[in-house]
């Protein structure tokens, strides 16, 4: 059947091309491209609350973003004997819909900015919003998804998403399979997600390859007036 077939494609060959680009794709750009790995911070044409959407984006994006590394791909063997994956599910819903709404309204204020700010605008490529667009849009998606997890609070489901998840990510083979009772929400929001990651080296993402965690440990810099 075509919906099987396609089924496959998406959850099964999708993520692996994803992957491909996105790893070759970083190793090329930063090999040719340098001039072009930056965030392209557009702070300097507009302030206005370019603080406050920042920081509820940034918060809101590392939140999920780890919050989905660690909860899809442990194994569930790992915290099976002290933590229900009842109780997992529900600590996901509250603590994933505190950073979506976050990352929602964070991502909805800069995507607002790029588009109806002249100056802003000027500087943006189409790929800059489009990406942004497509994040705030995740956002969005995930949010809906918390609401749809509301129904299944025995942890079901997240033990079947994370199965696809480890599936994938560690070769097992058989990944799409677990897609196919899947609610479509899920499914919708997952294939965003890869498609995002494929789309990641032609965008200023890239600059978080290059996050400076040598500042955490830095000593202060003193500076001293002229005498």
């Amino acid at each position: 059947m075509f919906s099987e077939y396609l089924q496959h494609l998406i959850y099964g060959y999708y993520p692996y091309l994803a992957g491909t680009v996105f790893l070759l794709g970083s190793l090329l750009r930063y090999d040719h491209g340098q001039y072009t790995w930056k965030t392209g911070s557009s702070q300097m044409l507009s302030s206005k609350n370019m603080r406050l959407a920042s920081n509820l984006f940034h918060i809101g994006i590392i939140v999920i973003f780890f919050g989905h590394l660690f909860g899809m791909l442990t194994p569930h063997w790992v915290y099976a004997p002290f933590l229900h994956a009842g109780t997992k599910q529900i600590i996901a819903i509250v603590v994933g819909g505190a950073a979506g709404i976050a990352c929602l309204i964070g991502g909805a204020m800069l995507l607002y900015r790029r588009i109806t700010n002249p100056r802003v605008r000027q500087s943006s490529s189409h790929m800059d919003t489009l990406i942004l667009a497509l994040i705030v849009s995740q956002a969005a998606l995930g949010m809906v998804t918390v609401i749809f997890s509301l129904g299944h609070l025995d942890g079901e489901m997240m033990l079947t998403l994370s199965s696809w998840a480890q599936s994938i990510i560690f070769f097992s083979g058989g990944a799409a399979d677990y897609m196919a009772e899947v609610s479509w929400i899920y499914k919708v929001h997952i294939f965003v997600g890869i498609t995002i990651i494929m789309l990641f080296p032609f965008t200023r993402l890239v600059h978080v390859w290059s996050v400076p965690f040598g500042y955490i440990t830095r000593r202060y810099q003193l500076v001293r007036r002229r005498s």
